[in-house]
């Protein structure tokens, strides 16, 4: 029997993936089956199966996935000395996340956003999936806290905030702007940029010396 090359299983294990995060994205968890699958990626039982026991673990290998590539994109960013200023850092990294999955439409639209919304959802009824879920983010939450360690240690960043706190806030924004996409429809990622900038360019006017105020 001819051996199966590495580089064919890992496409196939690909071809199923990407099938299931169309349907699940389609249609949710709970409304799409293993047969809704297996008629997305035109496979049969046999062949699917011998890559995933069945949804949950498709559902936790897309999540895994997921939340590894937000995490290396910026793992990768981190390693910069310093690291690029977080509205150009939280754009480049979601951008390149979404250039990856942009061959992935549900009626014309990009089913990365919605699947995200979906995940969310179904962690709140799936403690294993939550699990999974708080692991990833765990993850980029450190890995968001060093960065914002390289700012503060670049006199970039004021230097008496919590690194985990600006984390969490730099982490909010990126899933805010995905769930947008998700309800609203495709915006640039340039959008979340300038809107960033703009945010970090603010002055507190309570701290003017001629004692004004912001209305």
């Amino acid at each position: 029997m001819a051996r199966v090359s590495q580089e064919h299983l890992d496409a196939r294990r690909r071809q199923i993936l990407d099938g299931a995060a169309i349907c699940f994205a389609r249609n949710g968890f709970h409304a799409t089956s293993m047969q809704d699958v297996l008629k997305e990626v035109d496979l049969s039982a046999g062949a699917v199966y011998r890559y995933f026991s069945g949804k949950e673990a498709l559902i936790a290998a897309i999540v895994e996935e997921v939340l590894g590539q937000v995490r290396d994109g910026f793992e990768e960013a981190a390693l910069g000395s310093p690291p690029p200023p977080p509205d150009l850092l939280a754009a480049t990294v979601l951008a390149r996340i979404l250039a990856t999955k942009e061959f992935l439409t549900v009626d014309g639209r990009p089913a990365f956003p919605r699947l995200v919304v979906q995940v969310w959802t179904e962690t709140l009824r799936n403690e294993e999936l939550a699990g999974v879920l708080r692991d990833g983010y765990g993850g980029v939450r450190q890995t968001w806290g060093r960065i914002v360690q390289a700012y503060q240690d670049a006199g970039m960043m004021r230097s008496d905030m919590s690194p985990d706190h600006v984390a969490r806030t730099m982490m909010a924004a990126v899933m805010g702007f995905l769930a947008q996409q998700a309800l609203f429809g495709p915006v640039p990622t340039d959008v979340l940029r300038d809107g960033l900038r703009a945010l970090m360019s603010v002055r507190d006017g309570r701290d003017a010396t001629d004692g004004s105020q912001l209305g």
